[in-house]
Parts: structure tokens; C-alpha cells; sequence
């Protein structure tokens, strides 16, 4: 996927890597020093590391950068350069894909971890369905306490609720539930 087509859209990188019996350990803190050194990389927008589901599945990576130039910076970046020359060889990389906008955030979700990429607007549809009970419970059960709160304070306090349910909650549950329409074969 080239990254120029969409360039003010966020890129996430996402790796997974095949690990050798008995090598686990080490591969986990090689790469928490290479998820380390691309946090503190400018554009960075944070990074995860998935365990694998089973004995024989691989680790999953996840990088996520602000615009595909920040993503094309890490890739050149001499901090990059310095994990690989540390890399043991017991591991190796079994699948890439570069992911603009939204496609990131389904591929953190099982359903979409293997897959291609669902369309954009299935996505927005998905996540319209996933976000729409989290807002309404909000604004019955939550807005009426904090109703004397200035709106930024209410919306300092509603936003990240309101995200953290949507990345863990709703949105696994959404894309869960629609696999097979998002996921197609």
C-alpha cells in the first residue's frame, strides 16, 4: 500500500512476527525496545504489542504515526536501524501491512487482526453502530450530573470514558458481531 496516496491521514504499521520455540522471552524485550525507541519518535502515536493467540501463532506489532511522513521518517531512522542490528534471529517477519485512517483500528481488533482491510464505509458504519450506545447511555446516565460543569470539563471528562469503552469495549464487540459483512470469505 503506498502510504503518498492519503498523506494527512494516519499510518499504522502493523508486523507480525514469527517467534522460535523457547525465544519468547527474548523476543518480547527486543521488541519493547523497538515499540520504546518509536514512541519517542516525532509523529508517534503509540504502539502496541499483541501476544500471539496460540502456540503457533505470531506476535503482532503495532505502530501508529501521525502522517505518512512521520511513518517514512521511523522507517529511515537511525533509532530503527539499531533495534534490527540487535535482533537475535529468532524471529522473523510474516506479514506487513501499512494501514491509513481508520483501517488501523480494526486491524487491533481479532476479527480484523488477519484480514484485509474492510472497506471505509463499512468501517464508518461499524463504528457509528459501536459509538451510538456509548453516546446515548452517556447523555441520559452521565450529562445530567455533570450538567453544571463548564462544556470543556464535561468534555474532558466524557471524551476519554467515551474512547476507552469505544477501543476495548465497543468497537471488539462491533467488529465481533459483523465479521462476515466487514470481513467478507
Amino acid at each position: 500500500m503506498s502510504t503518498d496516496a492519503r498523506n494527512g491521514e494516519e499510518v499504522t504499521l502493523f508486523v507480525a512476527r514469527r517467534v522460535d520455540p523457547g525465544h519468547e522471552g527474548q523476543f518480547e524485550a527486543w521488541a519493547k525496545s523497538i515499540l520504546r525507541a518509536a514512541a519517542d519518535h516525532p509523529g508517534n502515536l503509540g504502539t502496541g504489542l499483541l501476544r500471539p493467540a496460540g502456540p503457533d501463532d505470531p506476535w503482532h506489532l503495532l505502530l501508529s504515526f501521525q502522517d505518512a511522513d512521520a511513518f517514512r521518517a521511523w522507517q529511515n531512522s537511525p533509532a530503527r536501524a539499531a533495534c534490527f542490528a540487535e535482533a537475535d534471529g529468532h524471529h522473523v517477519e510474516v506479514a506487513r501491512r501499512e494501514l491509513l485512517g481508520m483501517e488501523g483500528w480494526f486491524a487491533t481488533t481479532a476479527a480484523g487482526a488477519r484480514r484485509t482491510p474492510a472497506p471505509r464505509w463499512k468501517m464508518a458504519i461499524a463504528s457509528t453502530l459501536a459509538i451510538a450506545p456509548l453516546t446515548t447511555t452517556a447523555n441520559f446516565y452521565l450529562t445530567p450530573h455533570l450538567a453544571t460543569l463548564p462544556v470543556l470539563a464535561r468534555s474532558l471528562i466524557l471524551a476519554p470514558l467515551i474512547s476507552g469503552l469505544m477501543t476495548y469495549l465497543a468497537l471488539p464487540a462491533a467488529t465481533r458481531v459483523l465479521r462476515r459483512w466487514l470481513f467478507p470469505g
